[in-house]
């Protein structure tokens, strides 16, 4: 694999209330629980996937 051993980093930078039940959900498997929260996930295709789902909410960052 391409990014083998890459994280990303994701900061929530708008609240989760008032979305959809499902991007909600998408915030809280990141492990993202407040606006600035940061977080570092491996870059896989399923973590860009959801932060592609919720690209509005969050902003990222490649490490």
């Amino acid at each position: 694999m391409a990014n083998e051993g890459k994280t990303i980093k994701i900061t929530q930078v708008r609240s989760g209330i008032g979305t959809k039940k499902g991007h909600r959900e998408v915030l809280r498997s990141l492990g993202l629980r407040r606006i600035r929260h940061q977080v570092e996930r491996p870059d896989t295709p399923a973590v860009r996937g959801m932060v592609h789902k919720i690209k509005y909410l969050v902003e990222v960052e490649e490490s």
